[in-house]
């Protein structure tokens, strides 16, 4: 071995865009949509809540596992272990996929609501969304992102309900 790297802050990658030592990737209003946790199996990894379209918080998704809320477990929320998949589904449709890939690594496809019933699209369609995967752009309200590094912020995207987007905060 030549090197030795040490890694004491998180880099995510999300759609070309690369969030180095940001706890928080994307926030709507008060709630992080997207965050990085530490875990003690496997250092940094992300959390993600999973809300019905009424805002009752269902499950979460940490690192490469979906877990049920007390919430989700009073609805019809099922989460299913597959070949190399998790998925969440309610009453046949699916709302959060987790793709295992080699290694550590992991690919999530989801359509995430808010607490207040917004929702948030991440897919694998060239189609504009917030975090278009395949597309390899990040579109938020307009401004596409490519290629970029956002790094030492408390929140990387900050969507606020009247439209407005903060990149790079530190509140």
């Amino acid at each position: 071995m030549s090197q030795l790297i040490f890694q004491n802050a998180p880099d995510v990658t999300i759609a070309t865009n690369t969030f180095i030592n940001v706890p928080r990737i994307l926030r709507f209003e008060d709630v992080n949509l997207i965050e990085i946790v530490r875990d003690l199996k496997v250092g940094f990894t992300t959390q993600i809540p999973i809300y019905h379209p009424d805002g009752t918080y269902l499950a979460k998704a940490t690192g490469n596992r979906l877990y049920l809320t007390n919430d989700g477990k009073k609805t019809n929320l099922k989460i299913n272990k597959l070949a190399n998949v998790w998925e969440c589904k309610l009453d046949k449709k699916t709302l959060f996929e987790i793709h295992i890939q080699s290694g550590d690594a992991f690919r999530t496809l989801a359509e995430l609501y808010t607490p207040e019933g917004y929702f948030v699209k991440c897919s694998d369609s060239p189609t504009p969304g917030l975090i278009d995967m395949k597309g390899n752009q990040l579109n938020v309200s307009g401004l596409i992102m490519s290629g970029n590094t956002i790094s030492g912020f408390k929140t990387g995207i900050w969507i606020k309900k009247n439209g407005s987007v903060i990149i790079g905060s530190n509140q």
